[in-house]
């Protein structure tokens, strides 16, 4: 189980919590799982994330292996101009 770091609108999506345990060996899989135990959360992937995985960060790259024990944020793309 990999415990998940939420910031932002991400945690009002999944109850308020600041982090979740999700079981993944990638980060396709992890937002996969993300998404069956929060529902909300698929408005905010469609919108954009970044995730990263001990410190650093993957934009598109969703076939990225997660080791054990890393630690794993999800981050909400900041739109820029």
């Amino acid at each position: 189980m990999l415990k998940v770091c939420l910031s932002g609108p991400l945690k009002s999506a999944a109850d308020g919590a600041a982090s979740v345990l999700i079981s993944a060996a990638t980060i396709r899989e992890l937002l996969r799982e993300l998404v069956k135990q929060y529902p909300q959360m698929q408005i905010h992937l469609d919108n954009g994330i970044a995730v990263s995985v001990n410190g650093e960060i993957f934009r598109d790259n969703w076939s990225k292996e997660i080791p054990e024990g890393a630690e794993v944020f999800l981050l909400p793309r900041i739109q820029g101009g």
